[in-house]
């Protein structure tokens, strides 16, 4: 019934070590079945697993003297104004896994979590504005996929249903990343899909996968216009591990074919909707999203386990008309660079820093609004440039239960705001935080 439960060297180290194992280059790969080897409940039917965890803390940003006030290049449940207690999250993840055998075979996993983040993975534009609408009582389906093998080769592998997006280094749980808060990369990266997704491995050095899904952050079809049709959006990634094993490389690709629910700023639109003044609503869209992400790991063998770097690189682009704007043009683009050093069994720290840039333009009059078809051509262009940099003390001294400290500076274009003030502010936001995770 309850198997044996392994002792918790490090929720950070077994992210660590076990992606370097696993060369799957999909967010899942880093989820919490890795943060948490071995930890599960086996129920009264053979090869069904439970596994999760409770994620709870403190938070405090030193922005503002109102509750109005909010960093807006941090998620939503990160942007909490002065202190604020949170329960992150409760997850529950039920699976029976495929074996290692290549013979026909199917298992399934459904993946669901309750608490602040759910609030804000079920509504994206939510991470834009203040915290004090959103509670812990929300309910989010992350994963519920079949899980097919077919017996082709080395064994070709499919999920079919909603699964975890395969772009970003970082994933939605929390105690699985190597920090506390959520990067900035993170905020821009699609979450989850609907769809068809195969993987296959060709060696111990290289997989790839291949999938059709209806969109990004999207349980129907790819775009947010309802007179484009049926919409679609196209997955690809690549894997390469290094031949010693301490090394990995992942590059991850989506094409969406309409106006794919937006993975920059909000769920229903571009960014550029809310980056103009001169646009309130996008209205109909004509549009494409390509985004192509690159991350990688790599535990220098020198260093016996204890070092680990990794970095993350994204960029994406969204071009196409709209029926009250005209054409539009939005493009995004970041790097992050994280490390981790593993000083003993019951102590590590983290570091990250990361960058995020975007360009946007909307041009407007003879393409644009019908109600102005005579007005000559106008342009509009903006754009951000956002940093942050985030240090995280991880202490691992009782069995399943991970503490941790953090600090993060973040600046950049705009980052604060406060709805009583006047003018927004470039920052420096300092923040202050501590995280308590118990995994079963």
């Amino acid at each position: 019934m309850i198997k044996n439960i392994t002792a918790l060297l490090g929720v950070l180290a077994a992210v660590a070590s076990l992606s370097l194992a696993d060369s799957a280059p999909e967010a899942s790969a880093q989820d919490t079945k890795k943060m948490v080897q071995n930890n599960f409940v086996e129920t009264a039917q053979k090869g069904i697993k439970l596994s999760g965890y409770v994620d709870a803390g403190y938070s405090y940003n030193f922005t503002g003297q109102d509750n109005q006030s909010n960093v807006g290049a941090r998620f939503g449940s990160d942007t909490a104004q002065r202190g604020d207690f949170n329960l992150y999250a409760v997850k529950i993840a039920l699976e029976k896994a495929l074996t290692s055998e290549n013979k026909a075979q199917a298992g399934f996993r459904t993946d669901v979590m309750i608490g602040e983040d759910a609030s804000y993975f079920v509504n994206r534009t939510a991470g834009q504005v203040t915290n004090t609408n959103n509670n812990s009582n929300t309910l989010f389906l992350e994963q519920a996929y079949v899980s097919i093998r077919a017996p082709v080769g080395n064994g070709w592998d499919f999920k079919v249903g909603k699964f975890v997006s395969i772009l970003g280094y970082e994933v939605m749980e929390r105690p699985a990343n190597m920090n506390t808060t959520y990067g900035l990369l993170f905020n821009v990266m699609p979450l989850y899909y609907t769809g068809v997704l195969s993987s296959y491995k060709f060696d111990d050095y290289l997989d790839a996968k291949l999938g059709v899904v209806n969109g990004s952050n999207s349980d129907n079809n790819t775009t947010t216009n309802p007179n484009a049709g049926d919409g679609v959006a196209l997955l690809a990634a690549l894997n390469v591990t290094a031949p010693g094993g301490n090394a990995n490389w992942s590059n991850n690709f989506q094409y969406s074919s309409g106006n794919d629910n937006n993975t920059s700023v909000s769920t229903t639109d571009t960014s550029m909707s809310t980056q103009s003044a001169t646009a309130t609503t996008l209205g109909n869209v004509s549009a494409y999203t390509l985004i192509y992400n690159t991350w990688g790991n790599w535990a220098p063998k020198f260093a016996n386990d204890k070092l680990l770097f990794a970095f993350n690189a994204l960029l994406g682009n969204t071009s196409g008309s709209s029926s009250t704007v005209g054409n539009i043009n939005s493009t995004w683009y970041g790097a992050g660079a994280y490390a981790k050093y593993q000083f003993n069994d019951w102590f590590s720290l983290c570091s990250r820093g990361e960058y995020l840039g975007s360009n946007n333009s909307l041009a407007t009059g003879n393409n644009g609004a019908a109600s102005t078809p005579s007005s000559a051509t106008r342009t509009y262009a903006s754009g951000e440039s956002n940093w942050e940099y985030t240090i995280t003390a991880g202490f691992n001294v009782i069995d399943n239960l991970l503490i941790r400290a953090e600090y993060r500076l973040d600046w950049g274009s705009s980052i604060y705001n406060n709805a009583n003030a006047a003018t927004n502010s470039d920052g420096p936001a300092h923040y202050a935080g501590a995280e308590v995770v118990y995994s079963f």
